[in-house]
């Protein structure tokens, strides 16, 4: 009879866990469905050849980007401190303001497909403020995608070096 019971014990353990395994396995998003949505920018860094790091947007970067469910997506990147215009006027701005804006943003929007298999998200710009970005394809690798965090490297920037891009989930 304590066979018996032992047995009951272990056969409900076991439905108990099947069942657990395959609700947690039917609630996990796709790396695809997981990518889909707004992300606010967490830290750009510039790696060199010999490992150190480089914040390209400063210490306190601002930037936002979106994906969208139908292979549209979006994106902003600026240093948080932006000089503001001097005239306050947008065309009448001096050549150190224009510099210092263009210096210290970047923004452009395309296409995307994302491999998932590869973990590669593979862009088509449509336009940029960085004109010689456009053209062919590019691509990011995702070297982290949770529900709240994304981080993917660009390993072909026009600085030679690799970036490494830390978003969080937009809120």
């Amino acid at each position: 009879m304590k066979q018996v019971r032992k047995l009951i014990a272990i056969s409900s353990f076991m439905v108990g866990m099947v069942t657990l395994t395959h609700h947690a396995g039917a609630q996990q998003k796709s790396q695809q469905e997981q990518l889909v949505g707004a992300w606010t920018l967490v830290s750009a860094d510039s790696v060199r050849t010999d490992g150190s790091k480089v914040a390209v947007f400063g210490s306190n970067p601002k930037g936002t980007m979106g994906f969208s469910g139908d292979g549209h997506f979006a994106l902003v990147q600026m240093r948080g401190d932006i000089p503001r215009l001097a005239s306050n006027s947008r065309d009448q701005g001096t050549s150190d303001e224009y510099k210092a804006i263009v210096g210290g943003s970047l923004a452009y929007f395309g296409t995307y497909s994302l491999n998932e298999a590869d973990k590669i998200i593979s862009i088509q710009l449509e336009g940029s403020t960085f004109a010689n970005l456009m053209g062919g394809e590019q691509k990011r690798i995702i070297t982290n995608l949770t529900a709240d965090e994304l981080t993917f490297t660009n390993p072909r920037n026009p600085s030679g070096t690799t970036l490494e891009v830390t978003w969080k989930r937009a809120r």
